[in-house]
């Protein structure tokens, strides 16, 4: 069998502050950018990796959400318990110190972790919680 992630969805609650964040801070390509109806759809993805995407989206265009489930998301997001992904690079010291200048959240500085990784760990303009990896 060969399967490859595609897309990854993220919950977005700015689409400005996503992108920017996604395109200035992280650096990924903009691959798409689609508004319907006052909402809007934004793919990201790493340059040189055309078959990878974070798609940043409205989490409550869900369709059948409730009210109730809105709440509760809103208030996961604002916590940062949502949703998460988990990047990678070969230099974990530079991109941290990129999203540091940069002023992103920063809630675990660059770690060497018990179970055998490197990591750090942000928040994007949402809420979302990005743990970056460092590459072996």
């Amino acid at each position: 069998m060969d399967l490859r992630i595609h897309a990854s969805f993220l919950p977005h609650s700015d689409p400005e502050a996503a992108l920017a964040f996604y395109r200035d801070t992280l650096g990924f390509e903009v691959r798409k950018d689609v508004g319907y109806k006052g909402l809007r759809w934004i793919t990201v993805g790493p340059s040189g990796q055309p078959g990878t995407s974070i798609v940043l989206h409205p989490p409550t265009a869900t369709p059948g959400i409730t009210d109730e489930e809105r709440r509760v998301i809103a208030e996961m997001m604002a916590k940062g318990t949502y949703a998460i992904i988990t990047l990678a690079t070969p230099d974990l010291d530079a991109t941290f110190a990129r999203l540091q200048a940069g002023g992103t959240e920063i809630v675990q500085e660059p770690t060497d972790q018990p179970y055998g990784v490197r990591d750090c760990a942000v928040r994007d303009p949402s809420g979302n919680l990005i743990r970056i990896n460092q590459l072996a």
